[in-house]
């Protein structure tokens, strides 16, 4: 199953560099490994999340704290973070 992407000229340069290197044998396993890395770093964000919800659950399970879900703080801290503060 091919399937073709617009990654832009700087992206293209890189995996040409990669390949032209002689580390990869091709563009697609250039662009396999990227894959592969992206899906481990997906993967870290999931469990870093999961963490810090259990965190959460414990803190609230103390009795100290707002009376908020884990998922309006995260959001609410998510919009403080957009809005820069």
């Amino acid at each position: 199953m091919a399937a073709n992407f617009d990654i832009g000229p700087r992206y293209e340069s890189l995996v040409r560099e990669l390949v032209h290197s002689g580390r990869y044998s091709s563009a697609s396993e250039v662009m396999r490994d990227g894959l592969r890395l992206l899906e481990q770093q997906e993967e870290l964000r999931k469990l870093d999340l999961d963490r810090l919800k259990t965190a959460y659950d414990e803190g609230m399970a103390s009795g100290i704290g707002r009376d908020v879900s884990a998922d309006t703080l995260l959001a609410e801290l998510k919009a403080e973070a957009h809005a820069g503060g």
